[in-house]
């Protein structure tokens, strides 16, 4: 048995009947990220002998049949951009300095530390996370497993790496425009930015509200067990939500019977979408009708926010380098560099020009959810492209937000939103559907998604005949 290739819910079922211990699982999963690392770049460090020592004690505590938590002795990797007590985070950057005592854990990884989980490492992230694909100038280029010559997206782009090789089944991402759902399409894992909130942040992002951490894994309910744990406030983080009104876990089992969802393949015609994605998408909306959703094709109506976002996204990047002196400065990502200087030049009443965007977004998407439980769209336009680039070779666009109509628009929104892998392309490239809900309804996320793993994911071939189909689809356009 190939203990890498189990979910953290199969580990920790196994860690029961005593089928296999943590200290097992935690050195597989290691030597999966030593082995895949020359070629994939997944981490900027491995924690080995902490996480060998944490697997030691976990296998004590489940012998004694007192486990100290609901994730006890599951391999975690931790995007470097989250502070993991007793390691440097040097969030992708030349800037940051390994010295200091680094005597404090995030939130989520704190919560983590109290369940009993096992940190492998610190996966890889582009310069404090600030565009969509994975690289830095601190540790080079992070490659897609499927394909080393293809990006595994970003910002998260390590941690969705970390668990496509089977380098522990958990991971932390954040997600400030995409950054979770991106590499997980690209990757073919799950991914669950939850709303703004559920999991409490510390230190705050620069990046403010837009800023999300949530799951990275195998399937839903994993990505659930994990939210049960991360999803409890923190007095670090005034913003945080009070508890969740139930387990997310338990939220699983009510399938999607009943549920309206709109399918918007397109954003009402803004985006163009390769055929393969298109059809791949396709094909699991369909599966979501047979299996007892009530679906129809509708948008939620609209225009691309990117500009609002650009000016949001841009003044955070001038304000965490706003202190940097030139030499400094001089040794940040080309790009960064240049959305920093753009958002220098932003002033007050632009920047509050955007949040009014931002509102108005907000209300008509609290409006259409009034309508329907689920809105259903392809996390991405296209598959994975050329690795060490921000944008796909020819593309029109500059900037990272070109080829991600889908995502960035509910980090605007605080709205839960998923990447669930539905088949692949024609070159074996994973196809990721993103799943959005109302803000608070992070259950109906994770439940739909859970269906789908349920029925079979990844999704291939044409779905069953019957159920509720959409119906009159508009015709997909090449990007």
């Amino acid at each position: 048995m190939q203990l890498t290739d189990l979910t953290a819910v199969r580990l920790l079922d196994g860690y029961r009947k005593g089928e296999f211990s943590p200290v097992e699982v935690t050195g597989q999963a290691l030597e999966r990220a030593r082995r895949s690392g020359p070629e994939v770049n997944a981490f900027v460090r491995l924690t080995e002998e902490d996480a060998l020592a944490r697997a030691r004690e976990s296998e004590a505590r489940w012998r004694r049949g007192e486990p100290a938590g609901l994730v006890d002795g599951v391999p975690v990797t931790v995007k470097d951009l989250l502070l993991l007590r007793g390691h440097p985070t040097l969030r992708g950057s030349r800037t940051v300095s390994e010295q200091g005592s680094w005597e404090e854990d995030a939130p989520p990884v704190a919560r983590l530390r109290e369940h009993g989980a096992v940190f492998l490492g610190k996966t890889t992230t582009p310069e404090y996370g600030w565009k969509g694909v994975t690289d830095s100038p601190l540790t080079g280029i992070t490659r897609n497993p499927h394909d080393p010559a293809r990006t595994a997206g970003g910002s998260s782009g390590g941690s969705a790496a970390a668990v496509a090789l089977g380098a522990g089944p958990l991971s932390l991402g954040t997600d400030g425009g995409g950054s979770i759902r991106i590499p997980a399409a690209f990757c073919g894992i799950f991914g669950l930015k939850p709303t703004y909130g559920r999991v409490p942040l510390y230190p705050a992002s620069a990046f403010g509200t837009l800023s999300h951490t949530g799951p990275m894994t195998r399937d839903a309910a994993d990505a659930a067990l994990l939210l049960d744990v991360i999803g409890t406030p923190d007095p670090r983080d005034w913003s945080a939500l009070p508890p969740a009104p139930g387990s997310f876990t338990e939220a699983l089992r009510g399938g999607v019977r009943g549920l309206r969802v709109a399918y918007s393949p397109t954003l009402g015609g803004q985006v163009a979408v390769r055929p393969a994605v298109a059809a791949a998408v396709r094909r699991a909306v369909a599966a979501l009708a047979d299996l007892g959703a009530y679906v129809e094709e509708a948008d939620p109506d609209f225009s691309d926010p990117v500009d609002a976002f650009h000016t949001l996204w841009f003044s955070g990047a001038a304000r965490l380098t706003q202190d940097f002196s030139p030499r400094r400065r001089q040794l940040l990502d080309p790009g960064l560099r240049e959305i920093c200087a753009r958002g220098a030049r932003t002033s007050a009443l632009e920047y509050l020009a955007a949040v009014d965007v931002r509102m108005a977004l907000g209300r008509r998407m609290g409006r259409f959810h009034e309508r329907y439980d689920l809105l259903v769209t392809p996390t991405l336009p296209l598959t994975a492209f050329e690795a060490g680039r921000e944008v796909p070779r020819g593309s029109v666009f500059r900037r990272w937000t070109g080829w991600t109509p889908f995502t960035y628009p509910f980090n605007l929104t605080q709205q839960p939103a998923a990447s669930v892998p539905v088949g692949v392309d024609g070159d074996g490239l994973p196809v990721g559907m993103q799943l959005v809900a109302a803000r608070h309804r992070d259950d109906l996320v994770l439940r739909a998604a859970h269906a789908l793993y349920e029925a079979g994911l990844p999704l291939s071939g044409k779905a069953a005949p019957g159920g509720n189909r959409p119906t009159g689809s508009a015709p997909v356009k090449e990007r």
